[in-house]
């Protein structure tokens, strides 16, 4: 046990740094002006953002394996550096093979490195408070585009898109070194002064590694539905700004405002969604969350005037917040704290693949429809539904393993 360490200040410091590598999610504020004034289409520049958000997997198991080794602080400074660099260098984007070598590649690969380490590092700290402290530091992910939105649009109304890249790559160098200062890596098998780890019924799936991970069945329903409760909140992240525009006739500025909701309400999500699961469980959360994404869908498709619209925002942005919250402590609570990092890197992959199809798919459809995202909607909510199912069975498995082993 060592109670020297500063919990709470590696928890605040490491979510500065995410609150800089979550401008990803302001990335619609940007596409409609770099499209306008270097005559990209909208399908060349969301593959940059594509790219950046599916490349995660690598720079997530890379910074798992150097966070699970004590080396967190790197791992969390090197990755936020990275990022920022990506983002200034894209001020210097001259074709969309730049934009998807310096927002795309380094960017995606800084991000990741900078997220697995602030992850897996906090959750350690806090194995007291698994799903708050999960909430907390995923928050600074998902709350970032509140600040980056605005400030970005401003910037872009000023010059163009990429004075606004380089102007925010600074700055964002200047918050990771900063924030780096207070960073310490989690010590080995940490508990905070006055805690016992609770006995749970039927034991627990303590430190597995990779290997014995993919081995149970469970992996493979929490990996799915991973993609399943991702999928329409990273729709919804890439495209935010022209659905308000296009479908709900909003301007650019309003529009961008409504990106700044949708990344509060995922905010907040993180964290309201990460403590609830604390108190009800994480299956539980998750089958509300599954339920409610359906109906925003079905809001967003019935409902459209701009209170519609603010109402799918905000619904959607508490769940896609809350999935990210809910998913680190599951994979903890399964396969243990030892090799968390390497393990959620891996979980992680179903994300990704949500990262490459979500944007995609609603991009794709909108383009056939004339700007219509309606028929994308329907894709969302049927995706909702497969990963409730999934969340169904994975609970009758636990159950089933729980009953098996307080027979033994």
């Amino acid at each position: 046990m060592n109670k020297s360490i500063h919990r709470w200040s590696i928890l605040i410091a490491s979510t500065a740094v995410l609150l800089c590598t979550g401008a990803i999610y302001a990335f619609s504020v940007f596409a409609g002006p770099l499209s306008a004034s270097k005559g990209w289409s909208m399908s060349e520049i969301m593959l940059a953002f594509t790219i950046n958000s599916a490349i995660g997997p690598i720079p997530m198991i890379v910074g798992g394996f150097f966070t699970d080794r004590g080396w967190a602080k790197w791992s969390i400074t090197m990755g936020g550096l990275m990022f920022a660099l990506g983002f200034f260098l894209s001020g210097y984007a001259t074709s969309t093979g730049m934009l998807y070598v310096t927002y795309g590649v380094l960017s995606g690969l800084g991000q990741g490195l900078a997220y697995s380490g602030c992850l897996s590092n906090t959750i350690k700290l806090f194995p007291d408070k698994k799903g708050l402290a999960s909430g907390i530091i995923t928050a600074g992910m998902g709350g970032a585009a509140i600040i980056a939105a605005p400030i970005a649009n401003l910037l872009i109304r000023q010059q163009d898109a990429l004075h606004a890249f380089r102007i925010l790559g600074l700055a964002y160098v200047i918050i990771v070194v900063i924030a780096s200062f207070f960073i310490q890596s989690a010590p080995a098998n940490y508990q905070p002064a006055g805690w016992t780890p609770p006995v749970q019924k039927g034991g627990h799936f303590a430190n597995q590694n990779w290997l014995a991970m993919m081995k149970t069945s469970q992996f493979y329903l929490i990996f799915f539905m991973l993609f399943t409760g991702a999928f329409s909140g990273l729709m919804i992240a890439a495209n935010a700004s022209l659905i308000g525009q296009q479908m709900f006739k909003l301007s650019a500025m309003t529009a961008a405002f409504y990106v700044s909701l949708y990344s509060l309400s995922n905010c907040l999500g993180r964290i309201i969604w990460g403590t609830v699961s604390d108190k009800i469980g994480r299956n539980q959360t998750l089958n509300i969350i599954f339920g409610v994404i359906v109906v925003a869908f079905i809001l967003l498709i019935t409902l459209s005037s701009q209170v519609g619209f603010a109402l799918g925002i905000i619904i959607l942005g508490l769940c896609f917040g809350g999935v990210m919250g809910v998913f680190p402590p599951i994979v903890m609570e399964n396969y243990g704290p030892k090799n968390q990092g390497v393990n959620y890197g891996i979980i992680f992959c179903g994300y990704s693949i949500a990262a490459f199809f979500g944007p995609k798919v609603a991009a794709n459809m909108a383009t056939a429809n004339h700007g219509d995202f309606t028929k994308a909607f329907y894709v969302a909510i049927v995706i909702a539904i497969v990963g409730l199912a999934l969340n169904l069975l994975y609970s009758q498995l636990k159950k089933r393993q729980v009953t098996a082993k307080s027979l033994n």
